[in-house]
């Protein structure tokens, strides 16, 4: 393996855009389907996006649920294509074309021509497509752009017309109404996209108009309210909530009376003058549904009695009651309707915060006017509805008093009318926000336009069904709101009057009477027999077909009409892949689709689409699993927004920290079920800082200390294999291996059941234990100084864990596993060229609950007998003389005492540890209930129970602990009901401040705080030691960098100093791998490399020198060689000392500890020996003298 730099010069980004090149050079994508293509497929529909705008935090969260879901699908045995798409119809295209030409009306298309207009919309559909490749493969997401799918092919668009064919035979197509917003400017109905996009505060009339009831015995008149008069002279019903209370009212000054609801009498006007307030701010569409709450007569809500000053009460009646109710017309323009019309109908939708209570209904003016009607059958599904508005917003001649005239501006007359025939109860005006056409800025009404539709509402229990056989995260979307939605299921308007699009294959004649379907190009070439290679309205339009009954009959033509774009999407599992014209097997055995993924929006657009026509053509859902995301915020909550620069733009995190610190980021965050997220540039730094740099540092470490072996002059590293690993007698190898093996399990656990953001929190604690409790405790064995054999095992099992957590992250993180891997696989031979390739780890490994239960504890231990000292302010390097652990299990207190004994010991700096399982020897136990558990179940019986509880004795405590359960005023309580407090109980024969202890609630830690002079010298021992690591640190030195370390005494008591540094010599020879030497030992010719002085270490001041190592000549030893001539003795130190330290020792260790020294010029040749002759270091020659 190579070595690597330090974390803090390492950059995320950087070497991610390496792997990228890495993954272009050796085709990894290919490779890894070239690879896997003989194994079972896995199915991933990703749904198609605009390319007209560039991508956002949105889409690259689905992009890396997506990429994350199908790379671990691969892993676990599975081949996953993956093809990008591209929605290019509709809507946002046409938008921008119409800007880009200036287009305002239909009549404006017409005149270019169809063909011109769609060829500019072919021209900018993959305008950002460069933008959206760069940063979906910046994100590390593997997908297929080159053979990408597209909605405008031409293979996908026969589909579309396969599907809507399929559809029309099983009698699932018919041509109704639909009510949308419309611009009568353009003469064409907007989305509710297009209908937001233009707001204006206008004035509009606020009328009360009567309808006499028929029949009643006190001539009482219906009262609605309405903001839109140019409806009245459309009303066929009115519609009550069934629910409320009516009252019917006299007024006492007109003897008029009305009936209104209960609550919204107030509103009715009265005799007593009021000061006039501005009226409610309605919604646009149905302004008589507003919900605005004003001070006028329509809006104020009634909570008390009538207003007896101005009514008197006749009658108060139920809503239901009144269903049926017949009334006269306000108008006689539909009195062909008088069979079922002008009578009184109940829904819901009929609110209480504003008009009277009663709603005037014109089906063909409102949404909800038109459903209510047909709920009512008062109109029927399909049939031709009277629209008495022509596409120019005038009233046509069915309204003769009004024929012609703009609806907006006949308002004036039309209340003028209803007042001249004494049904104007109240008329006033108000201003509210009103949606105006974003291209013609003309007032926007509802209309109902023709339309082609699905019967969904056929579907409905099928599709609630097959909503059950789907698996979801979080469930609570498919089990609420999405059931919620195919519950309320209507009818789907499929088609649009539209240019940019894939046009309906529908044929008619012009008698109505005969109708084609066409499910293929090729039908469409037989009936009509031209050539088509295109199926654009441009051209196909003209191709007309041969009636079937003769010539006398004309010809059929295609509907101008063109699908709804979410037609074209939710055909995505059959179009992409053009069946069933092609790829017929693939489809049939893999269908349905195992996974999708897409925002929470989706439940209303895409999900529910494959839902319909998956139901619709073959009875079964579209796809298995489902991963619904949340709605990502700006840092403030609210909307991300490019004008005010609320949020860091994608590719400045991508540059600073990198594609994968975004993608945990964003997978560990509440966006992944389904909530919002708040996103935040701090929280991608967390993920570098708390996950990376930790994990990054254990590779590391581990590279350098296989390094180390081979500048030792030991074998390079090869990891010794898994298998043999297993039989490691190490605890901390036994532990970390099983901690391996649960991560292995979690981790298939969890991303089987698409629960990806429970994954991160599991890996950021594993690489914790990994850092702090692996790498930490087994510092010495990593760094050889328990023997080259237990080295090798140590960094082995560390090399095996860290390979294992690569191979597991690899869908999550693929750069930075990639860079570990690459570097890794160095020292495997037989490894894959890429960890992408490589399979998933399988959880069949050893794994021992209870010594990872026990180091779980051991840690807990620590944290526990750290907080003591640092209550007292006892230093860890200050020793300790003895810890109690105290815990009733005795197999914890037999690993603690055993196998994790010397890491504890070593890990606090403490001589003794003694365990006990008496609990009440150290402690005195009480019990405490858990009211958030309790609370809610006991509810009035908690302080009973809760004070029963208190006054548990010991032995109470004790058998409940043993039992599990306790009984108390007849409520059962079980452990996880009661807090179990220990308190620390000093012993009697024990003084106050030379114990202390704390607890976890599971186990005590008693400390012995008394310190003698021996611990007080090892303390300082630990501080010299501290204070040459931090030394060598900041002279930029690696682990396996040899130096010689010198001490120089400055001040404070001598004496002292040298008791520490000779009663400690063995620790700190074995803390530092050499001795520290006295600076008097230094030769001049030492190369100091870095020195530090130290004031007030426990009253001691001193200097440290860090030196290269420097050789020490036995000058008597050497003249014996040269029979006493010193001109030989010294041309041989000149020659050892001129040499390349590190190679002079290289190649005394090949000969053994001796070296022929036969090139000096004028000199015999000699042979040399270490240890006799001369030292490598002065450390060597140190040891070696006292030893002596």
């Amino acid at each position: 393996m190579e070595e690597v730099c330090e974390g803090k010069d390492y950059s995320f980004p950087r070497q991610e855009e390496q792997i990228l090149k890495l993954w272009e050079q050796i085709s990894a994508f290919e490779t890894q389907l070239k690879k896997s293509e003989s194994k079972p497929e896995f199915i991933f529909y990703d749904g198609p996006p605009f390319a007209t705008g560039l991508p956002h935090y949105g889409h690259l969260l689905a992009g890396t649920i997506k990429d994350i879901v199908t790379r671990y699908q691969t892993m676990i045995g599975h081949h996953v294509t993956r093809r990008f798409g591209w929605d290019c119809h509709g809507l946002p295209v046409e938008h921008e074309i119409d800007l880009k030409l200036g287009i305002k009306s239909k009549d404006d298309v017409l005149k270019m021509g169809i063909g011109n207009y769609n060829e500019e919309c072919r021209s900018i559909v993959t305008r950002y497509v460069g933008e959206w490749e760069k940063t979906v493969r910046r994100m590390g997401r593997w997908i297929d752009f080159d053979n990408g799918y597209k909605t405008m092919d031409l293979k996908y668009m026969e589909s579309c017309w396969w599907v809507f064919a399929q559809l029309f035979k099983k009698g699932l197509v018919y041509k109704g109404f639909k009510v949308m917003p419309y611009s009568t400017g353009c003469k064409t109905p907007l989305s509710n996209f297009e209908a937001s996009e233009n707001y204006k505060d206008v004035p509009d009339p606020e009328i009360m108009v009567s309808f006499p009831i028929i029949d009643d015995p006190d001539n009482a008149s219906l009262v609605a309210w309405t903001t839109t008069p140019w409806t009245l002279p459309s009303n066929l019903c009115l519609c009550v909530n069934a629910n409320f209370v009516y009252v019917k009212v006299r007024d006492k000054s007109s003897g008029s009376v009305y009936v209104v609801a209960e609550c919204r009498l107030s509103q009715l006007p009265t005799n007593i003058k009021k000061p006039k307030a501005d009226a409610p701010n309605g919604p646009a569409q149905d302004s008589k549904k507003s919900k605005a709450k004003t001070k006028t007569s329509s809006n104020e809500k009634v909570e008390d009695k009538a207003d007896t000053g101005s009514y008197e009460l006749l009658q108060k009646v139920t809503g239901a009651s009144l269903v049926g109710t017949k009334y006269v017309p306000l108008f006689d323009y539909f009195t062909e309707f008088s069979d079922v019309a002008f009578r009184v109908v109940a829904d819901n939708y009929v609110t209480d915060d504003s008009g009277t209570g009663v709603v005037h209904c014109a089906p063909a003016f409102g949404e909800e006017d038109y459903r209510v009607c047909l709920e009512n059958h008062i109109i029927n599904k399909g049939e031709n509805l009277i629209v008495a508005v022509n596409d120019d917003g005038c009233f046509t001649e069915k309204i003769s008093d009004f024929g012609g005239c703009y609806v907006k501006a006949a308002d004036k007359d039309i209340i003028t009318a209803v007042k001249a025939k004494g049904r104007l109860v109240k008329s006033q005006t108000f201003m509210h926000s009103y949606p105006f056409c974003w291209r013609s800025d003309t007032p926007l009404i509802y209309r109902a336009v023709p339309s082609w539709f699905i019967a969904v509402e056929k579907l409905k229990e099928q599709l609630l069904e097959n909503n059950k056989q789907t698996y979801w995260v979080p469930d609570f979307v498919k089990e609420k709101r999405f059931h919620n939605w195919l519950e309320n299921a209507r009818d789907w308007a499929v088609s649009r009057s539209r240019f940019w699009g894939t046009p309906l294959p529908v044929w008619i004649s012009e008698d109505g009477e005969e109708t084609i379907v066409m499910d293929s190009i090729e039908k469409l070439e037989k009936l009509s027999g031209a050539k088509v290679n295109d199926l654009h309205r441009h051209k196909i339009d003209h191709i007309t077909i041969p009636s079937s009954r003769g010539p006398e009959f004309g010809v059929l033509q295609r509907v101008n009409d063109v699908f709804d774009c979410w037609f074209e999407s939710g055909s995505m599992p059959y179009a992409y892949i053009h069946y069933p014209f092609e790829n017929v097997e693939l489809f049939e055995n893999n269908f349905p689709g195992h996974f999708v993924a897409e925002g929470l929006d989706q439940t209303r657009g895409w999900f529910y689409t494959l839902m319909v026509l998956s139901t619709a053509l073959f009875g079964k859902p579209a796809f298995r699993n489902l991963i619904c995301n949340g709605l990502v915020l700006a840092a403030d909550g609210k909307k991300m927004s490019k004008r005010l620069r609320n949020y860091p733009p994608p590719t400045e995190i991508l540059d600073s920290y990198g594609a994968d610190a975004l993608r945990l980021y964003v997978i560990n965050s509440p966006v992944v079920r389904a909530e919002p997220l708040k996103f935040k540039e701090d929280g991608v730094y967390s993920v570098v800082k708390n996950v990376f740099l930790p994990w990054y540092n254990a590779y590391r470490f581990l590279v350098q200390n296989a390094k180390r072996l081979e500048v030792e002059g030991y074998a390079p590293f090869v990891p010794i294999d898994w298998v043999s690993l297993q039989m490691s007698l190490n605890v901390l190898d036994q532990w970390i291996n099983s901690a391996t093996e649960s991560l292995v399990h979690f981790v298939r656990q969890e991303m089987d059941a698409y629960r990806l953001y429970t994954v991160v929190p599991y890996l950021l604690k594993f690489i914790e234990s990994l850092t702090n409790i692996y790498v930490r405790l087994n510092r010495r064995r990593l760094k050889g100084r328990t023997g080259e054999e237990d080295c090798r095992t140590a960094l082995s099992t560390l090399y095996h864990v860290l390979l294992t957590t690569c191979e597991v992250m690899a869908p999550f993180t693929p750069f930075f596993t990639e860079v570990l891997y690459q570097n890794m696989r160095k020292v495997c031979n037989g490894s894959e060229e890429s960890i992408h390739y490589c399979s998933f780890p399988q959880a069949g490994g050893k794994r021992d609950e209870r010594i990872e239960q026990s180091v779980s504890r051991m840690m807990r231990v620590i944290d526990l007998a750290r907080n003591i000292r640092e209550r007292h302010n006892k230093p860890l390097k200050t020793p300790l003389r003895k810890m109690v652990i105290v815990h009733p299990d005795s197999g914890f207190l037999e690993d603690i005492d055993g196998k994790l004994r010397e890491y504890v010991l070593e890990e606090l700096t403490i001589k003794e540890l003694v365990t006990c399982n008496d609990p009440l020897e150290y402690a005195s136990l009480r019990a405490e209930p858990d009211f958030s558990a309790l609370g809610k179940r006991l509810g009035k019986a908690m302080g009973i129970v809760a004070k029963e509880v208190k006054a548990m004795s010991q032995t109470d405590i004790l058998t409940f602990q043993r039992v599990g359960e306790v009984t108390l005023s007849g409520h059962c309580l079980k452990l996880s009901d009661i807090k179990i407090v220990r308190e620390f109980k000093r012993p009697d024969d024990i003084a106050e401040k030379q114990y202390d202890a704390a607890g976890d609630g599971d186990v005590l830690v008693v400390l012995d705080l008394h310190l003698d002079v021996s611990l007080l010298e090892e303390g300082v021992a630990r501080e010299i030691v501290n204070k040459i690591q931090k030394l060598r640190k900041k002279a930029g030195l690696e682990p396996t960098d040899v130096v010689e370390v010198y001490i120089e005494f400055v001040g404070g008591d001598k004496s002292s100093l040298d008791r520490v540094l000779k009663s400690q010599e063995t620790y700190i020879t074995e803390a530092l791998g050499s001795p520290l030497l006295p600076s008097t030992m230094a030769p001049l010719r030492s190369v100091i490399l870095c020195e530090g002085s130290f004031h007030g270490i426990s009253g001691l001041d001193f200097t440290i020198h860090l030196a290269r190592p420097a050789l020490k000549f036995s000058l008597d030893a050497i003249l014996g060689l040269y029979s006493g001539v010193k001109k030989y003795a010294e041309g041989l130190q000149t020659f050892l000392l001129s040499r390349d330290h590190s190679k002079l020792k290289s190649e005394i260790q090949d000969g053994n500890g001796e070296l022929k020294v036969d090139c000096i010029a004028d000199q015999p040749a000699v042979t040399v020996v270490v240890g006799q002759h001369f030292f490598l270091t002065v450390g060597d020659y140190y040891m070696t003298t006292r030893a002596q």
